[in-house]
């Protein structure tokens, strides 16, 4: 595996692939291990995203009940 300055980074601000810290960390994703997953940087986090935001919505609901309360009249 290669040392991280030798992977590439996605820079936020100008989205160039760089390959090690071309750039400040605050303007950059990764690292990547090659040129072509880090150019996938914008789709890979919106996916990521997505996802984390279903885990989220499902822990949320976790232990909740669906549906109407149950009627007390007998």
């Amino acid at each position: 595996m290669a040392h991280e300055d030798e992977k590439y980074w996605y820079n936020l601000g100008s989205g160039e692939v760089e390959k090690g810290y071309a750039s400040p960390a605050v303007d950059r994703v990764g690292p990547f291990d090659t040129a072509e997953e880090a150019r996938r940087a914008p789709e890979l986090l919106k996916e990521r995203a997505r996802a984390w935001a279903e885990d989220d919505k499902r822990e949320d609901a976790w232990g909740s009940t669906t549906g109407s309360a149950p009627d007390d009249k007998a």
